[in-house]
């Protein structure tokens, strides 16, 4: 059994290094940013997730809320902002509620 150089692993990056580097600081504009960015496309995946499971078409979702087949695909592609109140419509219309917790 060989055993572990530790200057070797002095000098590995972790994570925290790894995102500072490409996204900025903790509390940086640029790291807000990636990080609203992140969280936009994780609800837009729980939304697309949910459409599918309930083998639902973008075009059928889109007709329930008033919107464009072309809209629907461009927020689950992570290409266009979600407002708040767009979401709230598209959670309604899957069945899904949301609440805010206070901590």
């Amino acid at each position: 059994m060989s055993k572990i150089d530790i200057e070797k692993l002095k000098g590995l990056s972790n994570v925290y290094d790894l995102f500072n580097q490409k996204y900025g600081e903790e509390g940086s504009a640029s790291r807000l940013e990636f990080e609203a960015k992140a969280k936009a496309w994780y609800y837009a995946e729980l939304l697309k997730d949910e459409r599918k499971r309930q083998k639902i078409t973008q075009q059928e979702l889109a007709d329930m809320i008033g919107k464009k087949r072309e809209y629907i695909s461009s927020l689950e592609k992570g290409k266009t902002d979600m407002q708040l109140s767009t979401f709230l419509q598209l959670s309604y219309a899957l069945g899904l509620r949301f609440s805010l917790v206070l901590g």
